[in-house]
């Protein structure tokens, strides 16, 4: 099988996620297998818990699977002035050092569990964030690696407006979620368009608009949405995968196309489905790329 060295995957399209109680967490040796079946090369790290904490024997365990390190999710406070988060970015650099990861992905969590809050940040915290944000960014290239933020709906970042006042206010890069910029309101393909040269990460989900539009209207939780299927493997839903693939690629991007889709898996027919899922969307993604392997989509 060809193998790709720009696409990656990460745990969750496995369902492998850091909220509590979300669905049945799949073994590490499962997930990693699979990727690797699917001619994946690289992952991000998942939740913590996933991989090992100590630093080598992350890289160890990535190592023996097959799979180098792209980076990784990392959730934390940043809008919070009696919060200071870089040390624990900083504690997570060193797995980072330690595995030859290069990306950090930031998200500007509410401190609360789960993705189903909303915080309205006052002038002070957004001068906060905005200063972390940089720090983050200046801690992270100390070490060779780059930090970039992932706007995510139920985070103090989600909404375009929101994403707008981090492009102009801060110097960090983004990492552009087709799914969560969709479900908070944006056109992924305008902001590629707009701001190509702040991406530096990509994760691509695609979406049903239909149960999105119940999430955002309260009807459902975030995670009934996904249960629903909110996200579709790529290229059967309405995220306009391929023309953001185009988008990006006539922007000369030449970061990772991460496959990133929040799953939740309560069985085994669960776990089966998110595989089939993932084999889809791999699929799509070389043909979107025009790299082909063979690999049925059907």
């Amino acid at each position: 099988m060809a193998r790709s060295a720009r696409i990656a995957s990460a745990p969750i399209s496995w369902g492998v996620i850091e909220v509590p109680n979300w669905g049945l967490q799949l073994e590490r040796d499962r997930v990693l297998a699979e990727m690797v079946s699917l001619g994946i090369t690289a992952t991000e790290f998942g939740p913590e818990g996933f991989l090992p904490d100590a630093p080598e024997d992350r890289a160890a365990a990535l190592a023996a699977a097959g799979l180098s390190a792209v980076g990784g999710f990392f959730p934390v406070v940043l809008h919070r002035d009696a919060q200071d988060p870089l040390p624990s970015i900083e504690r997570e650099l060193e797995a980072y050092v330690a595995a030859g990861a290069t990306t950090l992905v930031l998200s500007a969590v509410t401190g609360e569990a789960g993705y189903d809050g909303t915080v309205q940040l006052t002038e002070a915290e957004w001068t906060t964030l905005l200063g972390n944000l940089d720090r983050a960014l200046d801690a992270a290239a100390a070490v060779g690696v780059v930090a970039t933020l992932h706007p995510h709906l139920g985070t103090v970042v989600e909404t375009p407006e929101a994403v707008e006042r981090v492009v102009a206010g801060s110097r960090i890069g983004l990492c552009l979620d087709t799914g969560h910029y969709t479900l908070g309101g944006g056109d992924p393909v305008v902001f590629v368009e707009q701001h190509a040269g702040r991406i530096v990460h990509a994760h691509l989900k695609d979406v049903s608009l239909a149960v999105a539009a119940r999430v955002r209207a309260g009807e459902i939780d975030y995670r009934e949405g996904v249960r629903q299927g909110m996200y579709r493997s790529l290229g059967s839903g309405d995220a306009r995968i391929g023309e953001i693939v185009s988008a990006l690629r006539d922007a000369g991007y030449s970061g990772w196309y991460v496959l990133e889709q929040d799953t939740v898996v309560e069985n085994e027919a669960d776990a089966e489905t998110a595989f089939d899922n993932a084999r889809r969307s791999v699929a799509y993604l070389r043909g979107a790329l025009g790299e082909h392997d063979g690999t049925a989509a059907a």
